[in-house]
């Protein structure tokens, strides 16, 4: 029961349904489902709002709900901006004479990489039009090639060594 006071000794006494799991409050628990459509390319913290799916309020309209999208890291490729980057791991000769090799992108296709000049540690190569696809714009891949380490000799080589 809940008494309302009208006006000076007037007072009006209504019954009201309330959630058992809420007592004194005139709000029921309900469930339901949403549909979120999450479109390739979609960046990391971006919101999807629901507008009046939210909390709801006893003297108001209920306010907004907002469907956080977090993205999951890769095991291969790394996002930054709309950019994909990878490592990959070339030998002693490869970098030396080049290298002609095959990287299996997100969506299945093969990423065509050739380079036939000498590759230093830290190199990057891009192909551009190949990253991920995005609302906004589709940019570039980076490959980050690095050679194997090798050790050198802590002495000056003498001219019999170095002939071999």
């Amino acid at each position: 029961m809940r008494t309302t006071q009208l006006g000076p000794g007037r007072f009006q006494m209504t019954q009201e349904v309330v959630c058992d799991e809420c007592p004194n409050v005139k709000l029921v628990n309900e469930e339901k489902t949403l549909e979120v459509e999450i479109e390739q390319g979609v960046r990391d913290e971006m919101e999807y709002p629901f507008i009046g799916e939210g909390e709801p309020h006893i003297d108001g309209e209920p306010g907004d709900l907002r469907f956080r999208i977090k993205v999951m890291k890769h095991p291969v490729f790394e996002r930054r901006g709309d950019d994909l980057y990878t490592n990959v791991t070339i030998s002693l000769v490869e970098a030396l004479v080049g290298f002609e090799m095959d990287i299996k992108h997100l969506d299945g296709h093969k990423v065509h990489i050739v380079r036939d000049r000498i590759t230093k540690p830290g190199a990057k190569l891009w192909k551009r039009g190949r990253a991920s696809p995005t609302s906004i714009t589709t940019t570039s891949v980076a490959l980050s090639s690095s050679p194997l380490t090798w050790s050198s000799p802590k002495n000056s080589w003498t001219n019999k060594k170095k002939r071999g």
